[in-house]
């Protein structure tokens, strides 16, 4: 019972402070300042603290915007991000693209060149040459697993633009979802640009080893065609 009476006595001692503190008179200003500095301080936020404790708190929407605008905001900044992440996908693909345009036709002199001088060179030369292939042929085949792997990204970025288009215009961003698509054409306007270097230096690889291949079995079919057959396999019996 003791115990009780203390809390109600303080209940009540607290609720006469911050009534007293928040009505603004001179005479609860003049009592205050009579106080040590701490007990000041902490008698200030002991009833401050009352005082926000007691006010419900309800959460405002902001002047003039209903949930179909902010559904749009959102919808705005979805198509930008998506925009963002297309645009970067599609620098890294066409420079892959282009490597590996460029590390093909690097591939394609190195093996004609080594054609055309191959009779001429000694051993030492023709193991020094083909090192040299071989690293290119190895970069090749790098340059095609990058572009590989890029193109995966970039088809990812490809299909979440276009879902990001679609909710801009659900939305009513009419404006996002416009801009979006634009940025989907000119992508894929740049990617099938560097698709169809990246073919033609496919051809010439085809087409370099195959010459490679038809070379080989001349040289090799030469010397059984120079043969001489025996004499007893030409007489009949």
């Amino acid at each position: 019972m003791a115990a009780f009476r203390r809390g109600v006595f303080s209940f009540g001692l607290f609720r006469y402070t911050t009534h007293f503190l928040s009505s603004g008179n001179g005479s609860a200003r003049q009592c205050l300042a009579g106080l040590p500095a701490a007990v000041r301080k902490n008698w200030i936020s002991l009833c401050t603290g009352g005082v926000l404790c007691a006010v419900p708190f309800t959460q405002k929407q902001p002047e003039g915007l209903s949930h179909e605008a902010l559904v749009r905001r959102a919808s705005s900044l979805v198509t930008d991000s998506a925009n963002t992440f297309l645009s970067q996908t599609t620098l890294a693909l066409v420079d892959a693209l282009t490597q590996y345009v460029k590390a093909a036709h690097a591939l394609v002199t190195l093996q004609k060149r080594y054609a055309a001088s191959a009779t001429r060179l000694s051993p030492a030369e023709e193991e020094a040459v083909w090192q040299v292939i071989i690293r290119q042929r190895a970069e090749v085949a790098e340059r095609r697993e990058e572009c590989k792997r890029f193109e995966s990204t970039w088809m990812n970025a490809i299909n979440l633009c276009e879902l990001a288009a679609e909710a801009a215009y659900n939305a009513g961003a009419d404006q996002a979802s416009v801009t979006a698509r634009t940025n989907l054409q000119v992508a894929q306007s740049h990617v099938e640009e560097a698709r169809q270097r990246s073919l033609e230096a496919d051809r010439m690889l085809t087409e370099s080893q195959a010459e490679k291949a038809e070379r080989t079995p001349h040289v090799a079919s030469t010397p059984a065609v120079e043969e001489e057959v025996p004499e007893a396999y030409l007489r009949e019996d």
